[in-house]
């Protein structure tokens, strides 16, 4: 373990590298909150996949990667005047500490759900917070993980099942609807119909400690994996995918399966 000073001395070397890069080259120069957006969404991505991976030194090289963008943001930030790294951090803290009267100050939560119930109530009362209870919530967000983001702050007002069992009787009859739709072909109302079913279906992964976002990668994983081993074994055999029988590639997919297991 490195001493807190360590630490510091590293970040701060960071920062004067940063001050020297864009000053220096051409490139880091001319880079603005905008050009950089994009770079900073495939950032993420990359750190999420190697999550996913358990692979930790990808995780630290990410993370290396990611706070170079967050430096990066705030020099820029630094040179119109708006802020700088210093007023990110004590933003930050500011928030944070608020945000734990359990941990600093006299409130009392002694498990996650009141820790988290607080949160969302907290986040009311900020000067320049959240106005509603989905203001939080961030537009952009991909369309799954929105979804589970909205039941689980919906969750921390209260707005939930009694029971989790009871959501299974939501996702029967969301299937029955689309179900329903699908015998019209209403192609709208199939994709209204459609929408719900898997909003139900995510707030069953939520009720169940399940991640659907992780759970759907592993699920593509898995597929890619299965198809890679179809399409290499086919080719290994001269032929091709196309002029095959869904029964001759079902056997060699089912193959893929035992191996996996």
């Amino acid at each position: 373990m490195f001493s807190r000073q360590e630490t510091l001395e590293s970040f701060s070397r960071l920062l004067d590298i940063m001050d020297e890069l864009r000053a220096k080259c051409p490139w880091d120069r001319k880079q603005t909150n905008e050009s950089l957006r994009a770079n900073t969404i495939e950032e993420t991505f990359e750190l999420s996949d190697a999550i996913l991976q358990a692979n930790p030194d990808a995780i630290k090289k990410e993370l290396g990667d990611l706070l170079l963008h967050i430096v990066f943001y705030a020099k820029i930030g630094e040179e119109s005047g708006a802020y700088d790294i210093k007023s990110v951090c004590d933003s930050i803290s500011e928030k944070l500490i608020f945000r734990h009267p359990h941990v600093f100050g006299d409130t009392i939560a002694d498990d996650s759900k009141k820790v988290e119930q607080n949160w969302e109530q907290l986040k009311l009362k900020e000067k320049d917070g959240n106005k509603t209870v989905l203001d939080g919530v961030p537009s952009a967000l991909p369309s799954l993980i929105k979804a589970y983001r909205i039941q689980d702050k919906a969750r921390n007002v209260g707005f939930d099942w009694e029971v989790k069992e009871q959501v299974w009787d939501k996702v029967r009859e969301e299937l029955d609807e689309l179900m329903n739709e699908i015998g019209k072909m209403d192609t709208d109302r199939m994709e209204d119909e459609f929408g719900d079913l898997l909003f139900s279906l995510i707030n069953a992964a939520r009720l169940y400690k399940i991640n659907p976002d992780n759970a759907l990668e592993r699920t593509n994983r898995k597929f890619i994996s299965r198809f890679n081993y179809l399409e290499e074994h086919t080719l290994r055999q001269g032929r091709n995918l196309k002029d095959m029988t869904l029964a001759e590639m079902d056997e060699i997919w089912n193959e893929a399966k035992r191996i996996e297991s």
